[in-house]
Order: C-alpha cells, then sequence, then structure tokens
C-alpha cells in the first residue's frame, strides 16, 4: 500500500496501527491526522528508535495489503466507488445491462 492509502483512510487506520505499534494511542493519532512526517516521529519516540530504523519499520508496515478492516470500512466506501468508475465505459450506464449477472428479467420472467 502507499502512504496516500493511509493518509486518505486515516482513522480507518488506527487499528492496524495499533496493532501494529500497541504503545500508540487513538488520540495521539487523532492529532497526527494522517501526516506521515509527525507519523514518523511519533513512531520513533514511542517505539525509542532512531528515525531512521522508525521510518524503515513504517516501510515494512507499508508493504503489506490495505487491512480488510479498512477497505470494509464505511469512510473507504466512496474512494472504492469512485476508483471503479475507470471500469465504466463514457456513456455507458452500469446499470444497463446486467445480463452477465443472469438477472435481466426483473419480473422473474424466464425466457
Amino acid at each position: 500500500m502507499k502512504w496516500h492509502h493511509v493518509a486518505d483512510n486515516w482513522s480507518a487506520f488506527y487499528e492496524a496501527i495499533i496493532d501494529r505499534w500497541p504503545s500508540a494511542d487513538d488520540a495521539d493519532l487523532d492529532e497526527i491526522d494522517g501526516d506521515q512526517r509527525a507519523f514518523l516521529r511519533y513512531i520513533a519516540e514511542i517505539e525509542g528508535l532512531e528515525t531512521e530504523e522508525a521510518r524503515e519499520e513504517i516501510r515494512e508496515w507499508l508493504a503489506g495489503e490495505i487491512p480488510s478492516d479498512v477497505v470494509m470500512d464505511e469512510s473507504h466506501d466512496d474512494i472504492s466507488i469512485r476508483n471503479s468508475s475507470k471500469y465504466v465505459g463514457e456513456g455507458e450506464d452500469e446499470y444497463d445491462d446486467d445480463a452477465r449477472f443472469g438477472d435481466d428479467n426483473e419480473g422473474g420472467e424466464t425466457d
């Protein structure tokens, strides 16, 4: 994942951050508000690390996948919907043809 995934969905990542760094606190994370440099300083401070060591820990954490609880979080839904628009052609109505899904017969009629 990239930092922008974290910053754009900051509060949804609280659980994942606290799972990785149990010393982290919700109130402190509220103050950081997705600021990458502030987060780096914070992790270095609570873990007693040098800045470069904290940077490496964060880099390793970012190498993982976006946690499923973040993807399922309500605040992430709008982003997912906006990103899915690239699969709908210009002028196409995403509700127009649902034959691929087998429910074209809205009235329950069969062919």
